[in-house]
């Protein structure tokens, strides 16, 4: 039979995964002939040989890929025969645009596991242990296309045994860039809180698992930056932390050594198992089988092998929570670490490696028989997707939102979301989202068409995007809020128009100038959105307040209901939260409306239904009074709800009757487990009777509110008994973290 060549062009996620080795063992295997390289787009590679063979081997290549990898796109092209000799993996290619996918960071494979738990390997018990399969991809890399000298490890010189493996096609290591050993790679390092130098290694190590047990704040340098440790089931310490990150309330992440121990305190399905267990080993918020305030608790089994040697030592769950003090960015360097968090933490145990990209951990949670990642941030991020029926190329920058930020970038044909940024008014995090811009801008050589916001302009991204946009002479594009929200939903489910969109959260710009969060909007193409329905606006005396205060948020609602008979009433428990003294100079604010601005928000009415029922007065992180509202769900199961109205002429829906009826029910001494769930209920029935008079079968759920599973779950299950469509988020964030997609989305159908 005749010779001939295929040239084959691949783009996704192929680098970083074992590809090129994969595709050169496959060739071997089928006796094929010519080369592989890395390119800034992907893979390309050349085989040459009996043509039913090159069949098989493009078969092959689809069929047996790594099972990491993700091929978006496959071009062939079949040419004359260039005689080559043997088969080769070429150095890489530098020609061209940027538009590979970059590999997130992945937890550490079963095979290196084994390794580092064997004594006769020479990786035994080597932190830092990973190969084609695992460790650390995003939070090294520096430019495309993915190569050992574009990494971090660029400076850590392969010895003998470690460049071999690297060699060598029949060794799982072969070509892994980050590939080291304890003789040429990253070492660990113990600190004490001045930075002094106390072990080195393995004893440093023992160091550290010695402090855990003692009751001390250890801070662990993992892959993308540090996190503050403490034996979970040591109370002292743990009031300790929590009194030094100013935490009193949200519950810790748990680390835990093994799936056997988490199941004896979770509730855990098939599905979150297998979460648990995935390369991206998220945090995975599980039920508990106590009942508690909270309805849920994160928990994350070990990633890399220093955590599972620090794990297996300890053999019981520690808290593992950021590096950082309140709402700032993680700490990703040893000296940023000392400096911010030296005064809160006992022992540092550092390494060093350096951290070029830093990033958080992420969060999962399953709802509606799905993951859903809640923070996109080690082991997802950055998120490649592929904008459907795409055919501009073009590049845009989108920054987001004010809280829980990521930007993202459009490359053409792709959104790329970076990882989890954190709330902006927050200086730390204000340099990593500059930081974060100019990391993923040069990776992709970024040269934007045209920049999004958010539409407030009061937000830090807002003001950002008006001076970057002046610099570089570019257009700028605000995005309405919820719009966005409802975009980003769209292209998370890669569906087409038209939808109805569900975008209830705690606040976003208003284009009336009200404060929105209860937005139904119509999409009946792109670029062209209308509101369709809403809350009933109620004040929110002292603004912004409101936020932490449900009790302010309450007394709002409860003024909008009943004006100045509210403050007659002595038995409500919102009225009892405040002094004598305060109420009259709230009540002098709602009547001559002092920084008492209107909201038709979804959280706040969450909120002051908590304070109505005396759950939460005052709250000291975003989300409190909601959550425990949702766990109280747990403890009943009831089908009914409130009554409600609906005027479909100005599309208001009126609130108040159900609040009537939820002080007649407090009265006749209706559980508080009752009165939530009638309270969730009554809002899955105004998406229903909303999806019903609009009469688009496609129903996007998205937004923050859309976080609680009870509620996204019960709207779900009704959507689908009426023969609606339901959609809700998967792999971009539901909350604001999801902005900056449907800002991409929003930006590209107005230029």
């Amino acid at each position: 039979m005749s010779t001939q060549r295929l040239h084959l062009t691949i783009t996704g996620l192929v680098q970083g995964v074992g590809f090129r080795p994969f595709v050169y063992n496959l060739a071997k295997q089928l006796n094929l002939v010519g080369w592989v390289k890395n390119t800034p787009q992907g893979v390309s590679l050349e085989v040459e040989g009996e043509q039913v063979l090159l069949i098989l081997f493009k078969e092959r290549l689809v069929s047996e890929a790594p099972r990491i990898s993700q091929i978006d796109t496959l071009k062939d092209q079949w040419l004359e025969p260039a005689n080559y000799g043997d088969f080769t993996i070429k150095s890489s290619s530098l020609e061209g645009k940027n538009s590979a996918h970059i590999l997130p960071d992945l937890s550490t494979c079963p095979d290196c596991l084994q390794e580092l738990f064997d004594p006769t390997n020479r990786r035994y018990r080597y932190p830092f242990i990973n190969c084609t399969k695992c460790g650390p991809r995003y939070t090294i890399i520096e430019s495309l296309p993915y190569d050992r000298g574009s990494t971090s490890m660029r400076d850590f010189k392969l010895c003998q045994h470690c460049k071999a493996e690297y060699e060598d096609p029949n060794s799982r290591r072969f070509h892994a860039q980050p590939n080291a050993c304890h003789f040429c790679g990253p070492q660990l390092s113990l600190l004490d809180s001045s930075g002094q130098l106390l072990a080195e290694k393995e004893s440093a190590l023992q160091g550290a698992i010695e402090s855990i047990m003692q009751g001390q704040i250890l801070a662990l340098k993992a892959f993308g930056g540090f996190q503050l440790m403490v034996d979970a089931q040591n109370p002292e310490a743990l009031l300790r932390l929590r009194k030094l990150k100013n935490r009193p309330d949200k519950p810790f992440a748990l680390l835990y050594p093994n799936l056997t121990m988490v199941r004896l305190d979770c509730q855990v399905s098939p599905q979150e198992a297998e979460i648990l267990e995935s390369p991206a080993a998220p945090i995975v918020l599980l039920k508990p089988h106590k009942i508690s305030h909270f309805p849920t608790v994160g928990v994350m089994l070990p990633s890399t092998g220093l955590h599972h040697l620090l794990s297996q030592s300890l053999s019981f769950p520690i808290v593992a929570t950021s590096g950082n003090l309140g709402d700032e960015a993680i700490c990703a360097n040893q000296e940023e670490a000392l400096a911010r968090l030296g005064g809160l933490c006992d022992l540092f145990l550092s390494h060093n490696r350096p951290i070029v990209q830093a990033l958080d951990d992420s969060v999962v949670r399953v709802m509606g028989n799905h993951p859903v990642v809640l923070r996109q941030a080690r082991g997802y991020a950055p998120l490649t997707l592929k904008i459907k029926d795409s055919k501009e190329p073009i590049q845009t920058l989108a920054l987001g939102a004010q809280q829980k930020n990521c930007i993202a970038l459009r490359n053409n044909d792709s959104i790329i979301l970076s990882g989890h940024i954190g709330d902006l008014q927050s200086l730390s995090n204000f340099q990593f989202f500059k930081k974060t811009i100019d990391h993923l801008g040069n990776l992709y050589h970024l040269s934007p068409q045209g920049i999004a916001c958010d539409a407030h302009q009061d937000y830090v991204s807002n003001q950002f995007a008006h001076s970057k946009a002046q610099s570089l002479n570019l257009p700028i594009l605000p995005v309405q809020h919820h719009y966005a929200h409802v975009l980003s939903c769209l292209v998370d489910n890669q569906i087409d128009f038209p939808v109805l969109g569900v975008a209830w959260d705690g606040t976003g710009y208003g284009l009336d100038g009200t404060i929105w969060g209860s937005e139904f909007l119509q999409l009946l193409k792109a670029g062209q959105w209308k509101r369709v329905a809403h809350l009933r606006a109620f004040p929110l005396p002292r603004g912004e307040e409101c936020s932490k205060n449900p009790r302010l948020s309450a007394l709002g609602l409860l003024w909008e209901c009943w004006g100045d008979v509210l403050f007659k009433c002595e038995d409500i428990a919102t009225l009892k939260a405040f002094t004598a003294e305060e109420l009259v100079i709230l009540l002098k604010m709602l009547k001559q409306k002092l920084n008492t601005p209107y909201t038709c928000s979804m959280g706040r009415l969450f909120d002051a239904v908590a304070s109505i029922l005396d759950i939460e007065q005052i709250v000291s992180f975003s989300g409190q009074a909601p959550m425990k509202l949702e766990a109280l769900c747990q403890l009943h199961s009831s089908k009914s709800f409130y009554h409600f109205t609906i005027d479909f002429n100005n599309g208001q829906i009126d609130w108040r009757p159900m609040i009537d009826k939820i002080f007649a029910d407090l009265e006749a001494g209706v559980s508080l487990a009752q009165l939530s769930v009638f309270f969730h209920n009554s809002l899955a029935e105004m998406v229903v009777q909303v999806a019903q008079f609009i009469g688009i079968s496609q129903v996007l759920l998205t937004g923050g509110c859309f976080e609680n599973c009870f509620l996204l779950e019960r709207t779900i299950e009704r959507l689908e008994e009426e023969g609606f469509k339901p959609y809700w988020h998967h792999q971009i964030p539901p909350n604001d973290g999801g902005i900056a997609a449907g800002q991409v989305m929003a930006i590209d159908s107005r230029l």
